[in-house]
Order: C-alpha cells, then structure tokens, then sequence
C-alpha cells in the first residue's frame, strides 16, 4: 500500500551509535573506550581544527588510571618516568608515583587509527551550528544522529567569571644544546620568584636533550603575557647553564579554577540533552587542572553500558559518587584564592607535599578519603594565611 503523503515520515534510525563532538581529550577517551568494549560501535567524532586535541601534553599519575582503564589509556603513552620531584624554598621531596604522559600529536594519530574502521567516522574542519540530545547538524547542511551524544568542546571561562580564579600556562617544548641532566619531573619547582600568584615551573624531560618547559600561574586573573613567560623561560635555563638549540613547538593554556558550586563546572546531572563532557561538563579536577582521571572514568563508565541500553542512569551514578570529590576540590580553591595573597600561596602547596603519599596520590586521582581531608584541612594553617587577604580578596570578587 502506497504511504500517504500527509502521514508523518517513519523516524530516521540512527546513523551511528555515538556522536562526539570535539576532537579534545574526552571524546577521544571516549572513542577508544567504546571501541575497546564493542569493536563494531559505529562512532562519529566532529571536530573544527584540522587535526585532534589540539598542542597539548597530557600527564597523569598511576593512581589516576583504574586496573579496567590501563588499556584503554597504553596505546597513547609517549612518555614514563617512575617518579617526580618537587622543589619548594627550604624543602624538596621525591616522590615515587610513576608519571607519564603524552603529546597532542600522539593523540590525533592514535584516536584517528581507531577510527579508521567501517561504521566510523572522523569529521575534521567540520563547523557545527547545533547539537541536540541524539541530533548534531553541521554547517553544511548535514545531519548526524545517534542515541549518544557528547558536546565535549572546551571550557567557557565566561559562566564561571567572578567565581574561579585560573590556571595560566606558556610551556616550550625544547631541543637544547647538550643533555641536561634531568631524570625526573619537576612537577613544581616553585623556588622562583612569586609574582603574579602562585607560580611555579613544571619540566619534563621528554629525552636526553629535550625539555618541556612551562610556566605556570594560579592566579586572579585571566590575562596572560606570553613575551615576559617565555623571557622567565629563558631565564630558568640559563640559571642552570642549559643552551637552547631549538624550539619544537609552544603551547598555551588557560583553566579556569572554579571554587563556586554553581554552573557548568559542577558535574551536572545528565538531563534531556546531549552529554556534556571534559571541561565542558565539568569533568576535571578543580584544584589541579588536571582533566584526564575523570575524562577517563566518564569514558569507561559509558563504555560498560550495554549496546540499545540508555546511558543517562550509569551517568548519573557516577556524578553522584564524582560530585563530592569535585566539591571538595572546589571548597580548596575557594580557600586558595580568598583566604591567601598571591605572595603567600605557595604556603599551601609547600604544606601539601609534606602529606603522606597515598593521600598525595588519592588527591590528584579525586579519589580523597575523610582521613585525606582532614590532613589537608586540620592541623596549623599554612604561613601565608591572611585576614587582609580574606578583606580585599572578598571585595573584589563579591
């Protein structure tokens, strides 16, 4: 029987099994979960650069990855160390938790093998003009539908202006002259003058003579002056007789650390619309930056759902058991940022690494027991607490 051309048109079955738009981080964890569980998911990944994950270097401690995760993650590792350092005025500490790490570049290659399958594709320099809970329509008219759907595109500073203050990087990846001497991370060498908040180096040493080095502030504000990070770069090398002989390449960033409950940087439960994901989502740590833990546990934990099963009910329970975590992270950055002139923060980090190294290691993975937080809240407050700091810092943020 021929179909009237008044009825509604049959629904359109879904192209594929997700949709992730943003080639970042989340989504490529993402990616390699689904395709790790269910080799023939059909899974297309949006993203609006060329390539994915843009100049990024990803680090995370051993703690951060569950037993479950470890493959998942091994295919991206370009770098491992079995511990790092830590530099403070008047102390010093290794530490013993393997650290490793890897490269944007490493990433794109990666996630774009795994996608080079039949039922899958990779869409790059694709605009999208809007994502809907099981719909993306891109700038050219098409249309992607799936039951999954993860807007996974970044931050957005702006909702969480007023209540966060940032973390602010330069970082130079480094060919130097001859080797450098280096064995392990330097996770913060904080020894450098505290100007413009709390301030530190972070280096990795990538290979015999080759360095990242970045610059970092936790500080009130968003601005960021690449000329005078890369000018205190070269100054931290010359200060340990290291010659650069070339510059690979130079990455940039700005997080926002988000002390207020409110907003996108709360975990939101899922509700009717896509999934939001990464910083996005508020699928980071708080206090660190660091975003892969709880990229990686959001990409598992949608990776177990069962093929036709919804996702929104496992998604749901791990905000539940995430949410606490984050806002505890949050009340820290709060105390951070309020309670401490930026002179003095650096107070609070030196106090931090005294701390046994399973509460360290737990911290970092936002995995923190009661026993953690009260050695990170009890005890004789940190040097740099201050009164005045609560006064003015409350005036100009309230």
């Amino acid at each position: 029987m021929a179909r009237n051309p008044r009825d509604p048109l049959p629904p359109r079955p879904p192209d594929y099994d997700a949709v992730l738009v943003g080639g970042g981080l989340q989504n490529s964890l993402i990616a390699l979960a689904l395709l790790r569980a269910r080799p023939a998911a059909r899974i297309a990944m949006v993203e609006k650069d060329a390539l994915l994950g843009g100049n990024h270097t990803w680090c995370f401690h051993a703690a951060d990855v569950p037993d479950d995760a470890a493959a998942v993650l091994a295919p991206l590792v370009e770098f491992a160390w079995p511990g790092y350092e830590v530099r403070f005025h008047g102390f010093a500490r290794q530490l013993d938790s393997p650290y490793a790490g890897f490269t944007s570049q490493r990433l794109h290659a990666v996630v774009a093998a795994a996608l080079d399958r039949p039922g899958c594709r990779l869409l790059t320099r694709q605009a999208v003009v809007r994502v809907g809970a099981e719909q993306v329509e891109l700038a050219d008219g098409s249309s992607l539908q799936a039951p999954l759907v993860v807007d996974a595109r970044g931050p957005e500073p702006a909702k969480s202006r007023g209540r966060a203050g940032y973390q602010k990087f330069l970082g130079r990846e480094l060919r130097l002259s001859a080797a450098h001497g280096i064995e392990r991370p330097l996770v913060m060498d904080a020894t450098v003058p505290q100007r413009g908040g709390f301030r530190f180096f972070y280096v990795l040493p990538i290979a015999a003579d080759r360095l990242l080095v970045e610059d970092t502030r936790f500080a009130d504000r968003p601005e960021l002056e690449p000329a005078e990070l890369r000018a205190e770069i070269d100054g931290w090398l010359a200060g340990r007789g290291l010659q650069v002989a070339e510059v690979l390449r130079e990455e940039i960033g700005l997080l926002p650390m988000p002390w207020s409950g409110r907003g996108p940087l709360a975990v939101p439960a899922p509700g009717a619309g896509p999934l939001l994901g990464g910083y996005r989502g508020g699928w980071l740590h708080p206090a660190t930056g660091y975003s892969l833990p709880v990229a990686l546990r959001l990409a598992t934990t949608l990776a177990a759902v069962p093929t036709g099963q919804p996702w929104r009910p496992a998604v749901a329970a791990l905000v539940r058991s995430v949410r606490p975590q984050v806002r505890f992270a949050q009340l820290l950055n709060r105390l951070l940022f309020r309670w401490f002139l930026p002179e003095g923060r650096s107070d609070v980090f030196r106090r931090f690494y005294r701390l046994p190294e399973p509460s360290i290691r737990r911290f970092y993975a936002l995995r923190t027991t009661f026993g953690d937080r009260l050695r990170l809240l009890g005890g004789r407050p940190p040097a740099g607490l201050s009164l005045r700091a609560r006064l003015t810092v409350a005036e100009r943020f309230t």
